[in-house]
């Protein structure tokens, strides 16, 4: 009885220990939630190919950061989602509420 009550003491805490995570993405206090039927660039493309492909955007901002250890990053927003380029490709795209 004693060293059934010593094991389950050990397991109750080591499950208190554990570390639990979770991470939600938050855009301008936007849930980000990529809506069906919403075509958005492929992670890859190149700014050239997107503006070809989905017409100039509505805004730019950026690019913010350079060198190696700081990428130039450049968003791009659409009426229904923003492109994330890292140099002149597409890293993310996220869908807004339109």
């Amino acid at each position: 009885m004693f060293a059934r009550t010593i094991r389950m003491t050990f397991i109750a805490a080591a499950l208190v220990a554990s570390p639990v995570f979770a991470e939600t993405l938050a855009i301008d206090g936007q849930v980000a939630v990529k809506a069906s039927g919403v075509e958005t660039p492929q992670r890859g493309a190149s700014m050239s190919a997107v503006e070809a492909k989905f017409g100039a955007p509505a805004n730019k901002t950026g690019p913010v950061g350079s060198g190696a250890q700081t990428p130039p990053i450049t968003k791009w927003f659409y009426p229904n989602f923003v492109v994330v380029f890292e140099n002149d490709k597409v890293i993310h795209t996220v869908v807004v509420a339109g």
